[in-house]
């Protein structure tokens, strides 16, 4: 395994990363994590630096969900330390639960390729949603995910309990909405990593190939978001 460098620091965010020799960069936001006394550990290394791709690593220790000032200047940061050594043509962000929200969030600020976003909230401090309650009771009620326009986006959910949040995302051109009956809102990331689809996931994404991505989520048991006519 390469090593770890750190590219940014903007508190509560910190990014580290690991060079690589390709022009593609994954750019990786964490979940809460297991372990609330703890910041959050990066998340999808092995997936991310395949390839010999360069990685990032976004660490938010608040649990802001990417809400907390400095978000957008840590991403640039980081990013700009990277490009200043080598060249980056294609940049995929990817993150689980509030990681694929700050995904969504960075979006709004980086040019990225594609974004995949398992289990995305859509509106994390709902007051029916007790599931983050703990970290999200800061946060205002309204704030929702974007939907940037410009990058391809992959939103999955897993539909045992993550239903509500799910139908809230609206349709969008240039957005694919994966649900997977048979799974649950923290066992979805595992389940494709299990099955070793990160890393193809990634592949398809970067490259546009959106058959490709969708053979691959439709042989894990997910199926495309039907929309009422």
């Amino acid at each position: 395994m390469r090593p770890f460098e750190t590219f940014a620091v903007r508190p509560p965010y910190h990014i580290q990363g690991i060079a690589g020799g390709s022009e593609d960069l994954v750019i990786a936001f964490a979940s809460i994590g297991h372990d609330p006394t703890r910041p959050p550990s990066p998340e999808f290394v092995r997936s991310a630096t395949a390839r010999d791709r360069s990685a990032l690593f976004v660490m938010d220790e608040a649990r802001s969900w990417a809400t907390a000032e400095g978000f957008d200047a840590a991403l640039r940061d980081a990013l700009e330390v990277l490009q200043a050594r080598q060249k980056i043509s294609r940049i995929l962000a990817i993150g689980s639960s509030m990681g694929a929200f700050a995904a969504l969030r960075a979006a709004q600020t980086l040019p990225f390729t594609a974004v995949l976003a398992i289990s995305p909230q859509y509106q994390p401090a709902a007051s029916w949603e007790p599931r983050w309650r703990d970290w999200t009771q800061k946060l205002p009620e309204t704030l929702t995910a974007p939907l940037p326009q410009g990058p391809f986006l992959c939103l999955m959910h897993g539909m045992q309990d993550d239903a509500a949040q799910a139908t809230l995302f609206p349709p969008q051109k240039g957005c694919d909405h994966v649900l997977f009956a048979e799974q649950a809102h923290t066992t979805l990331a595992p389940h494709l990593k299990a099955r070793g689809l990160v890393e193809g996931l990634i592949d398809a994404a970067l490259s546009q190939d959106r058959r490709r991505l969708l053979r691959i989520l439709q042989g894990a048991g997910g199926k495309r978001r039907q929309l009422p006519r």
